[in-house]
């Protein structure tokens, strides 16, 4: 009787025991966190990971409704279209401060309306010529040329926020597939800011070139750079042409002086 008795309780408890051991990895599967990936590891394009998701997350917003991001061992690839350049060039900010994402491919194309380079080219300028006015903008020189409706941006700018919002003019047109940016600014220095208030002063109050000054978009434009003027712009004749540099090269203190004003309705001559 003792002795079954024995085996009985010697057979419960080995069988509880195989239980316990059995349902230890369920157990500790359930209750503790998902391991971590190791070092170096590759999140497959496709797969959820936390970099995809984080990425994804800061791009719901509508102007990205359109946008997809996969990513692949950090690097974050952008495909789809959205309206206008800006949000092509927003969502790659957007993903770069993504955690995990190490480098952004930007292959976002830019939908919109359909325009002509030249089209596209005289709204650009016209709307560059109107910006910053009351800032200074008779001081920027800011040039652009469309290609396959890419916009690329040069001349001179006064400051780093002429430049800034001359780039986000353009980036906000639509028509506009790209923005490449060749604007210099011109350096900091209160010889030069002198210089430019000046010639500023020295050309448009001149009687004959009076008039310009009544246009907001101030058809001539001075650059001045280490006591180096440069002209740009349109003026209505060769005579305007030649009495702006004049006025400009009889400033005191002013090293030398590029002429490279246009002549309206005239082929341009190029810089000289």
């Amino acid at each position: 009787m003792t002795k079954t008795m024995r085996r009985t309780q010697s057979a419960f408890w080995s069988a509880a025991l195989a239980g316990a051991l059995l349902s230890l990895p369920q157990v500790s599967l359930a209750a503790g966190p998902a391991p971590a990936l190791p070092s170096g590891a590759t999140v497959l394009a496709g797969e959820s990971s936390p970099a995809a998701s984080d990425a994804a997350a800061r791009l719901n917003k509508k102007q990205f409704r359109n946008v997809k991001v996969d990513v692949d061992n950090g690097i974050a690839t952008l495909t789809g279209s959205v309206d206008l350049y800006e949000y092509k060039a927003d969502a790659e900010k957007h993903v770069r401060h993504a955690r995990g994402i190490t480098a952004v491919r930007n292959l976002i194309e830019v939908a919109g309306p359909s325009v002509t380079d030249a089209e596209l080219q005289t709204k650009l300028q016209e709307k560059l010529q109107y910006d910053r006015v009351g800032y200074g903008n008779t001081f920027n020189a800011i040039s652009v040329h469309v290609e396959n409706g890419a916009a690329i941006l040069g001349g001179h700018a006064r400051t780093d926020v002429d430049k800034d919002s001359a780039l986000a003019l353009i980036a906000t047109s639509p028509g506009v597939k790209d923005v490449v940016d060749e604007i210099e600014v011109d350096p900091t220095s209160m010889m030069d800011d002198q210089a430019r208030l000046q010639v500023a002063r020295a050309v448009y109050g001149f009687p004959t070139l009076n008039k310009y000054a009544m246009n907001p978009a101030k058809p001539i434009r001075i650059s001045v750079r280490n006591g180096h003027v440069e002209l740009y712009g349109m003026v209505d004749s060769q005579a305007d042409k030649d009495t702006a540099f004049l006025r400009a090269n009889g400033v005191s203190g002013v090293f030398g002086v590029k002429n490279y004003l246009e002549v309206a309705n005239q082929p341009s001559e190029g810089h000289k």
